[in-house]
């Protein structure tokens, strides 16, 4: 008689956790090399120049907090700031509340609402300096076809990006034209998936359209809202190739923000120590920021 064959399946031989875990350091190390040289190491030497007197071409020189205590008493520094900050306040509140009403728009059934999204959302798929030199030309004062559309129905010309008073408005509204897309896409995900059992029974009951957007949709999408915001508070802190291209800062400082200051600081006037400190402030300011609406963020509480 044969000798019956067992073919069962063998179970594999369990590896212990240890040589489970050294089967990933080949995977593990390179990316902490990467990590290490594009992060970490620019952040050090950013730290190391920040205590130094540094100019291209000259020694360097150790200065302490020298140029932490000089931005204290620099008013083109603290006017920047004022800048940036007032910049950030309006290149959010215009996007965020455009695009809320954007998406309530687009939500509703109507005949090409496919194509009409699709035209809406172009502006954000081009590169923003060449929306920025578009808009330069078109924002010229004698050349400018904005002045002409204004002159053509009886207005006044405008200055746009060439007058002190105008230049920072201007360049909001390049932002607000190129990123409302982007909180409309965020807030469309909202309203996409709220329940319609709130708004049956508010018909019911005779609620208008405004209530039910103020006491039910605005609610329930108001997580979405608060992502848009935090997207857009952050970008709009670290904004610089639209405000570059179209003013470089101008109409004298009229437009410079911290990151104009910044780059004026380290690529025009080589000051690379003073540079340095600038950016190590700058980072604290966004950090704060960012931590100030990522816990507002995590207080909120989906629907």
């Amino acid at each position: 008689m044969s000798a019956a064959i067992d073919t069962a399946p063998q179970a594999a031989p369990r590896s212990s956790g240890r040589n489970y875990a050294r089967s990933y350091w080949p995977f593990v190390v390179p990316a902490g090399l990467v990590v290490a040289a594009v992060i970490v190491f620019p952040w050090i030497f950013t730290l190391y120049m920040s205590v130094h007197e540094w100019k291209v071409g000259a020694d360097t020189v150790f200065v302490g907090f020298e140029n932490y205590l000089r931005l204290l008493s620099d008013d083109r520094f603290g006017w920047s700031v004022v800048r940036t900050l007032y910049f950030t306040v309006l290149a959010v509140v215009f996007p965020v509340a455009l695009g809320i009403a954007a998406a309530v728009c687009f939500h509703r059934n109507f005949p090409g609402r496919g194509l009409a999204r699709t035209i809406f959302i172009l502006p954000m798929m081009a590169t923003p300096v060449a929306i920025a030199l578009v808009w330069t030309m078109m924002f010229h004062p004698q050349l400018g076809v904005l002045n002409y559309l204004l002159t053509s129905v009886g207005l006044p010309p405008s200055q746009w990006s060439y007058s002190p008073n105008t230049v920072i408005p201007t360049i909001v509204l390049v932002e607000t034209w190129q990123w409302t897309p982007l909180v409309m896409l965020i807030v469309l995900g909202g309203l996409a998936s709220l329940p319609t059992d709130p708004y049956e029974a508010a018909r019911l009951d005779g609620a208008s359209a405004w209530q039910m957007f103020t006491h039910i949709t605005l609610p329930l999408v108001w997580p979405h809202i608060m992502v848009a915001l935090v997207i857009r508070t952050i970008d709009a802190l670290k904004a610089f190739d639209l405000i570059f291209v179209i003013s470089n800062g101008g109409p004298g400082t009229a437009s410079e923000t911290m990151n104009i200051f910044l780059y004026l600081q380290a690529f025009s006037f080589y000051n690379m120590g003073y540079a340095s400190a600038v950016t190590v402030v700058f980072f604290i300011i966004i950090l704060l920021i960012s931590l100030v609406l990522f816990t507002a963020r995590r207080q909120e509480r989906w629907q």
